[in-house]
């Protein structure tokens, strides 16, 4: 198991629930989410930044 620091943007959605559910669905197509935090949002372009911290199997597709 390694873990990753990672970031992505997610386009920001009518409710933070909404919000949350597309990040954690994001996040875990990269690995499993430790911690995550919406470190940015960019109001013109309607995006949010998310800097994560993701374990990963060593033997998972996504490790590699």
């Amino acid at each position: 198991m390694t873990t990753h620091f990672i970031t992505a943007e997610i386009d920001l959605q009518e409710t933070p629930v909404q919000l949350q559910q597309e990040i954690e669905a994001e996040l875990q197509k990269r690995g499993e989410p430790l911690r995550w935090a919406i470190t940015r949002v960019d109001r013109d372009r309607q995006i949010a930044q998310v800097e994560a911290i993701v374990t990963v199997d060593s033997d998972s597709p996504a490790s590699l």
